[in-house]
């Protein structure tokens, strides 16, 4: 714990002053940008814009935030890099009835959830062609371990009004998944997504939109001839689609429907698949679990459905896995959450027109310029049902009502409130959790 709490006080001490003095040289400005067309125009200063038709390799949009440093980039005539890193520090604790405690029992912990490193940056940087590139390093908690996140190559195909991505990044499935974890509006997602959709895969992917921004794709082949033994590989191959319609997209009004269907098939490891999931809680044990059983494939569907009106969000996904397993009886699973967040600081949590997911918000007034940062009220119901045919993995059920606080583009504090219900092991238990985080990144 000693070093953890020194870890986070050092992070928090350089930080802090460097934001302090980063963040008031901003000014309310224009910055142009490409879009994926090719063609260069401008847009509002950070913060302001609701519509964002930018997309690079990395997982963290940094060119959208406020300058924070400058020592941390290299520009030469063949290539440019950038280096950051990220931190979430999180303190949960619990109280359960009688029979939640004869299914977990659980203790009040405080534990690092996340420590990465992150390099991007362009290639060629004069060429027309936008190339991308992007390298992760990961700190594996539960293994102890260091492994690589999103890395690869992304080329722009303006001529198919899209992108290719060769490397290992987010498969597309689920509008939360593509998400980076520093974006969400929660602190961890649903447990059916953490379930069943991998969090990372090798291998290519194509994304892109129609010049109107109506229709967005994300289709993607996967398989794990690098990845095999990995803590996040379940499967030996997967294709993935996602298709977006969105029938309103207005920077005028921020008023934004989005419309999707996630499509996959998978193949897992060995013919063995296992599907589980923590409640929502990183320190907490796997709720649900079904263990290993045999499959010789899986397929997945479902749709995502998001209203943003200014700083209003309202949200739901919902999937069903079909698994083909002649000797459990070919089980199907099913889970989804639905969410409604609202900035009372008024803000408008920006949307990406060509990846089809929502980013992080930037606070109009910065804590570190004198103001009151973005206050962000989340609502959150989930649940995912693990039990069909013969495989019993367990059904959870979990509300969350949250608080967000963006002191500035970098630094963030949640509190989240949850009560959930386990059936598994023949009880049904209900767990109370209060879980608190703070997230550093730059």
């Amino acid at each position: 714990m000693g070093f953890r709490l020194r870890l986070l006080a050092l992070a928090s001490v350089v930080l802090t002053p460097c934001l302090s003095r980063g963040q008031q040289t901003d000014a309310p400005s224009q910055q142009t940008q490409p879009s994926v067309s090719g063609v260069q125009k401008s847009t509002p200063a950070v913060g302001s814009q609701s519509l964002d038709e930018t997309m690079e390799a990395g997982e963290s949009d940094e060119e959208h935030k406020r300058k924070l440093i400058s020592w941390n980039e290299y520009h030469s005539p063949y290539f440019t890099i950038r280096f950051g890193a990220g931190l979430l520090y999180e303190f949960d604790a619990y109280s359960q009835d009688e029979q939640s405690k004869e299914q977990f029992s659980v203790l009040p912990e405080e534990k690092i959830r996340d420590f990465r490193f992150l390099l991007n940056g362009k290639l060629f940087p004069k060429w027309k062609r936008s190339v991308t590139w992007c390298a992760g390093i990961m700190r594996d908690v539960p293994t102890q371990s260091w492994f690589v996140r999103q890395t690869g190559v992304m080329i722009a195909v303006p001529e198919l009004w899209g992108y290719f991505f060769v490397g290992r990044a987010k498969e597309g499935f689920s509008l939360n998944k593509v998400m980076t974890g520093y974006d969400g509006w929660t602190m961890e997602r649903s447990t059916m997504s953490d379930a069943t959709v991998p969090l990372l895969a090798d291998g290519i992917k194509f994304l892109g939109s129609t010049p109107t921004h109506r229709f967005l794709w994300n289709l993607g082949y996967f398989n794990d001839v690098l990845s095999k033994g990995q803590s996040f590989s379940s499967y030996s191959s997967q294709e993935v689609a996602r298709l977006i319609w969105l029938p309103i997209h207005s920077e005028e009004t921020a008023t934004l429907w989005h419309i999707g269907l996630n499509l996959s098939y998978g193949k897992p490891v060995d013919n063995e698949l296992r599907l589980k999931s923590r409640p929502e809680s990183f320190t907490a044990p796997y709720f649900l679990d079904t263990g290993e059983f045999p499959a010789t494939s899986t397929f997945m569907s479902g749709p995502e459905v998001y209203y943003r009106k200014g700083p209003w969000l309202l949200g739901s996904e919902y999937w069903f896995e079909k698994v083909s397993s002649t000797p459990t009886g070919n089980p199907l699973f099913h889970g989804g959450d639905i969410v409604t967040t609202w900035v009372i600081t008024g803000e408008t949590r920006p949307y990406n027109m060509v990846g089809g997911y929502f980013r992080s918000i930037a606070p109009n007034r910065p804590v570190f310029q004198g103001g009151p940062g973005a206050w962000e009220l989340v609502f959150r119901a989930s649940y995912t049902d693990l039990d069909s045919q013969g495989v019993h993995g367990g059904r959870f059920a979990r509300v969350t009502p949250m608080v967000n606080w963006y002191l500035s583009d970098n630094v963030r504090l949640e509190m989240a409130y949850g009560y959930g219900h386990l059936d598994r092991f023949g009880l049904s238990g209900n767990t109370q959790f209060f879980q608190t985080r703070i997230q550093l990144q730059f």
